[in-house]
């Protein structure tokens, strides 16, 4: 499984990237290989704030419908454009296929969330 070390993780299989004051928000290669294919994502909360823990969209697997949820409080300003063809979640999730961009209600929160170690031994990695 691979877990960057400079990214942050949820119990909900989401990560978080800081850059500057935006991050970025997708879902981890744990998560993408647990869900299997990807071939659809909805996000409608463009320009939307976001309560930490709030569905910001969804991903559609061959399988199954997951929410993807929101790490922390924060305003949507930009989804993916390369999202039209949702494979490049599974192909690169850390990389081309994050999900979201957002401007944090407050940067701190990040710290809350969980490290590359700690996400590694919650899924027994």
């Amino acid at each position: 499984m691979n877990i960057p070390q400079n990214l942050k993780y949820t119990q909900d299989d989401e990560w978080v990237r800081v850059e500057g004051e935006f991050a970025f928000v997708g879902i981890t290669d744990y998560a993408q290989h647990e869900l299997g294919d990807i071939v659809f994502v909805d996000v409608t909360t463009e320009g939307e704030t976001i309560d930490a823990g709030e569905a910001f969209g969804s991903v559609e697997a061959v399988k199954t419908v997951a929410d993807l949820l929101m790490p922390v409080i924060g305003e949507v300003v930009e989804v993916n454009g390369n999202l039209d063809d949702a494979s490049c979640i599974n192909n690169d999730p850390y990389g081309e296929g994050w999900i979201i961009k957002i401007i944090m209600a407050n940067p701190a929160d990040v710290e809350g969330l969980m490290d590359a170690a700690a996400y590694a031994a919650k899924i027994g990695a």
